[in-house]
């Protein structure tokens, strides 16, 4: 160990006789640093015999560790009485304290502030803890990656003991919360010294199970004693091998084994480990149902939207499109065409007047219609040619003589003229 001076030479008050002087507080701030530099008193286990034991009003609990030769005054803060599983019922029980030595400089004690007490007879049991836990968390076997848990496990591994209650409760909790997963179980020993071979052996033969996503070691609540088989390194180990995710769910909330540091998970107890790997069923149902009412929500919100959009886009192309000028156009060619129709329609009937007009002036001028009114129209048989004067024809020409009823022959007598 290193070797401290209580002084250094520049802290030396010196008197103008030569005699050194120094204040009570030098004394006991350089003692306090001296014992605060100590490895050995920092981190330190004492047992001991309890006496004067004290809980003060403000939680803090003060008492004395005694041997048969010496004794060392003690206090536990109320945070860590609060936290500590076991506490001693009185004086003149036998306890394995752990904390650290220090100065208390107001009074000039030197005494133990304890973090952690335990029952005496279990010292060597928390001693060795203390050692593995130290010599597995410097090798690193603590601060490996911690692999998530799947969200939705299809096929979980149990490595407990089939008759115990554990057992039974990490089935109902399942069943009750995610009866979907398929759930594995490779029995072991959980106590006594051919547990931890157990152990490893089930954590091996459930990794090598096609299809399992994630383990959980089990076991009920117990002493030190009872749960010792999860704090022997070849299980830590083996579940630093396990291929896929290990929860512990070891003891009760305050039991703490080598098994939860090196597992991926801790779990307070078997029943939490079992919730820990699966989701609830009704939460998740719960999550469906608000999934499907918000993407119903979206998708309508969606759709007026686009409809909204739609709708704009479709007057902005109304008011581009064609439509309403070939619409209009429409309407002046059926103007035009009716014009036109009406204007036929006055040039038929003007055009049919006249023609009556001119088939009046033709009929009056009808050779028929002299013909009715009793003339007759004479034609040389010889040459058809009209007769009209007595000197083109002679006696003995045959005529041709059209009435109005038929035509009949003729000849010029002679002296006729």
């Amino acid at each position: 160990m290193k070797q401290m001076s209580l002084f250094d030479q520049s802290d030396r008050p010196v008197q103008p006789s030569g005699a050194r002087v120094y204040t009570v507080s030098q004394v006991t701030s350089r003692i306090k640093t001296w014992l605060d530099n100590d490895r050995v008193l920092q981190d330190l286990w004492l047992e001991g015999e309890v006496s004067n034991w004290r809980s003060a009003p403000s939680g803090h609990i003060y008492f004395t560790l005694k041997d048969a030769a010496a004794s060392l005054r003690c206090v536990m803060w109320r945070s860590t009485a609060q936290q500590l599983a076991y506490l001693p019922e009185g004086d003149g029980v036998a306890v394995l304290a752990h904390g650290k030595i220090s100065v208390y400089e107001l009074s000039g004690q030197y005494q133990l502030y304890v973090d952690d007490l335990q029952p005496a007879g279990l010292g060597a049991l928390y001693v060795e803890f203390e050692r593995l836990k130290a010599r597995l968390a410097q090798e690193g076997l603590f601060d490996r990656p911690k692999r998530p848990l799947p969200p939705f496990p299809r096929c979980i591994g149990v490595v407990t003991s089939p008759s115990g209650a554990v057992w039974r409760d990490i089935q109902n909790v399942l069943r009750r919360r995610y009866p979907l997963a398929e759930v594995i179980l490779a029995p072991t020993l959980v106590q006594g010294e051919e547990a931890p071979s157990q152990i490893v052996a089930a954590l091996r033969a459930v990794s090598q199970v096609p299809g399992v996503d994630v383990i959980i070691l089990a076991r009920g609540g117990g002493s030190i004693e009872d749960l010792w088989a999860f704090n022997d390194e070849r299980v830590a180990r083996a579940l630093a091998a396990a291929p896929v995710p290990v929860v512990c769910g070891v003891g009760h909330e305050t039991d703490v084994t080598i098994a939860d540091y090196v597992a991926d998970l801790r779990a307070p107890t078997p029943s939490a480990a079992a919730e820990l790997v699966v989701p609830d069923r009704r939460e998740l149902a719960r999550q469906v149902a608000d999934y499907r009412a918000r993407l119903v929500a979206g998708a309508q919100e969606t759709v007026t939207r686009r409809r909204r959009q739609l709708l704009s886009e479709l007057r902005a192309l109304r008011r581009l499109s064609p439509q309403s000028w070939i619409d209009r156009y429409r309407q002046r060619v059926d103007e035009l065409s009716h014009a036109a129709q009406r204007a036929s329609a006055y040039r038929l009937a003007l055009n049919r007047e006249q023609l009556r007009g001119l088939r009046l002036r033709l009929s009056a001028l009808d050779p028929k219609a002299t013909l009715q009114r009793g003339y007759a129209i004479v034609r040389r048989a010889a040459d058809q040619r009209v007769v009209n004067r007595v000197g083109q024809v002679a006696p003995g020409d045959h005529l041709v003589i059209h009435v109005s009823d038929g035509t009949f022959k003729s000849m010029v007598e002679e002296g006729t003229p």
